[in-house]
């Protein structure tokens, strides 16, 4: 497979792009101040390629669907972009209308970017992972703390807000250098991740007293949600950690095998939630 580099490591080669002749170029929304510093979009038009944004992880309750809709266009399948988007669009207002209606009191919630990192603590301001966790019915800490999307939080702050609910993110092959690594993502082995996320709960100052911590509320998801068409299913996730009994029939493994089963050409693999 050809590669050309990225944006984010500022190593995007695109004469190398150029000469792979596409039909058009697809860019996360997030590259497009570094795009327009470069000036690569005029020199793509001049090649006469079409420069496509797309966008789950800017604004992902915005953008999701037009970016869902464009991929439908490009590739000619229209309705089985719909038939998606009206599937993630059922499953979000089921949580959004029953937590309305139902009035229940947010517990506080604590999003740990990356748990088991060296560094703590990072986290999710009013936006992505932060905006699921209250579509979810909780309160996120951090949301008056960091003003954008991405930021870090003190830890002792942290301990001095006391969460009901610790969320992790993680992935399937977190760094070898962190203090605990908590593999989640298809596949992984649960039980040691389960015995990862106690390991860093310890060694973690202060977040043994966590309340979250002490009545067994901790739990680490995939990371990937924060920048994927499948993040409903982390909002569905969330909402059943914090509101157990409102959403007692609610089944978030058996979400995401359904959308595996009706979207992708692969077999679904669990491991993309862990609790302790």
């Amino acid at each position: 497979i050809p590669t050309f580099g990225g944006m984010y490591q500022g190593n995007f080669d695109l004469e190398k792009a150029i000469s792979l002749h596409p039909d058009v170029i697809l860019m996360n929304l997030w590259s497009k101040t570094a795009i327009d510093d470069g000036g690569f979009e005029q020199k793509l038009t001049a090649a006469g390629i079409p420069l496509i944004y797309i966008d789950f992880g800017n604004l992902p309750m915005k953008n999701t669907g037009p970016s869902m809709r464009i991929l439908g266009r490009l590739t000619g399948h229209e309705d089985r972009a719909e038939e998606f988007i009206e599937f993630r669009a059922d499953h979000i207002r089921n949580i959004t209308g029953r937590l309305q209606k139902a009035r229940l009191e947010m517990p506080d919630v604590f999003i740990d970017r990356f748990a088991g990192g060296v560094e703590c603590c990072k986290s999710f301001g009013d936006a992505n992972f932060g905006k699921m966790v209250s579509m979810a019915g909780g309160r996120n800490i951090a949301a008056g703390i960091i003003p954008g999307t991405f930021g870090a939080v003190n830890p002792e702050q942290i301990i001095a807000s006391n969460p009901n609910q610790y969320v992790g993110t993680s992935t399937e092959d977190p760094p070898s250098k962190w203090i605990s690594r908590i593999k989640v993502g298809p596949g992984v082995d649960v039980a040691q991740s389960r015995r990862n996320l106690i390991e860093l709960m310890n060694k973690r100052p202060g977040f043994s007293a966590l309340e979250a911590t002490r009545n067994g509320h901790v739990h680490v998801l995939w990371h990937q949600f924060y920048d994927s068409p499948y993040n409903f299913i982390a909002i569905e996730q969330m909402a059943k950690w914090f509101h157990p009994d409102l959403f007692a029939d609610i089944a978030p493994e058996a979400t995401f095998r359904e959308l595996y089963q009706r979207f992708l050409p692969i077999g679904y693999h669990p491991g993309y939630f862990i609790s302790i």
